[in-house]
């Protein structure tokens, strides 16, 4: 079968390889692929600067945003031939470590998880893969393609749920967001800040285009300045950039009892000037709090789907602003005006 694959740390090494079979010891549910979204991560091991492959291989199948029509699965295991699902991303470590032992292995503390697509386990994009039933999530059918969203759905999912537990441990009413960057990961976490009932602020460089349009469709407001203009001191900061200087300004003016979210991974290699001592002042002073926050594990992923569910279709439909197929996957590695998520496209729904 096709397989998008790659050589892990080797730049310009992707290539679409006629792969083996899934192997039974994936799982006993034979998923046929539709399609696998792409994301910066994808682009990191694509460019050499990221990525593990199985033991005792030297390629990796790329992929782990995905969406699949379920062909073959014993009974009583939640899904049938048929049904269109997503399988999560990460498996727990094998000693396992106490979070990964009561699957919370989103919070795997030794470092020794696996990851379709991404660390030791081949992804998604390739024409059918096996899973266990415990890691693949049940989709709503009438998504189709939009079904590829549910993996960055499930990142801010997690992220909201870690600033209500952060925010509960004082009277907790918040009202306003700010989200840091308008990509998928912000838009999405907008979307689940609007049906909350918050007042959402979405800050990005776009002046106009698609992005400010999207945010604005979705009730929220649009902003290209700084979050002291845009929202004075919001209860609440969702940071999907990893741009340093936004990231000190969430910090920096994040309202009182308010909570800091950080979701996008910086880059490293560059500074910034901040007085350390009006920060710690600021923070301790009134009582705010930053919180990092990656993966998800099965809980996201299902109030992830039902996040999905509950929106506006219309709106979800104009995220995925490309679709290629899997032939011509370079393409979607092409940056293009206006891009929101581009899926690769393996079968048809």
């Amino acid at each position: 079968m096709n397989a998008l694959t790659v050589v892990p740390r080797k730049a310009k090494s992707a290539e679409l390889s006629d792969v083996d079979d899934p192997p039974e010891s994936d799982g006993p549910v034979l998923v046929e692929t539709i399609g696998v979204g792409i994301c910066g991560t994808d682009a990191e091991i694509l460019s050499g600067a990221y990525g593990w492959a199985p033991p005792g291989r030297e390629r990796l199948v790329l992929g782990h945003e995905s969406l699949g029509r379920v062909l073959e699965a014993p009974p009583g295991v939640g899904v049938v031939a048929g049904d269109f699902v997503v399988g999560i991303v990460r498996r727990p470590d094998p000693v396992p470590c106490a979070n990964c032992a009561v699957g919370e292995w989103d919070f795997c503390r030794n470092g020794q998880y696996t990851e379709r697509g991404i660390k030791a386990h081949d992804g998604y994009l390739s024409e059918r893969y096996r899973i266990t039933p415990e890691y693949v999530v049940k989709v709503d059918a009438a998504l189709g393609i939009l079904g590829v969203l549910l993996e960055p759905t499930s990142v801010v999912a997690k992220a909201w749920e870690q600033v209500d537990r952060i925010g509960h441990r004082a009277h907790w009413e918040p009202a306003t967001a700010v989200v840091t960057g308008a990509g998928p990961i912000g838009l999405l976490a907008a979307m689940i800040g609007v049906q909350r009932g918050l007042d959402v602020h979405v800050i990005d460089q776009m002046t106009e285009g698609k992005k400010p349009n999207l945010v604005r469709a979705l009730g929220a407001a649009y902003h290209t300045g700084p979050i002291e203009a845009a929202c004075p001191a919001p209860d609440v900061v969702i940071e999907c950039t990893g741009v340093s200087a936004l990231v000190l300004d969430a910090m920096e003016h994040v309202g009182p009892g308010g909570v800091v979210c950080l979701t996008g991974v910086s880059s490293g290699g560059r500074t910034v000037s901040v007085d350390e001592g009006a920060l710690n002042r600021s923070m301790v002073l009134a009582n705010e709090a930053v919180v990092g926050s990656v993966n998800a594990n099965r809980r996201h992923y299902e109030s992830a789907a039902e996040a999905l569910a509950r929106a506006d279709r219309a709106w979800l439909d104009q995220l995925v602003s490309r679709k290629v197929p899997l032939a011509h996957w370079q393409d979607a590695l092409e940056r293009v005006p206006d891009d929101v998520k581009v899926v690769v496209e393996v079968s048809t729904t």
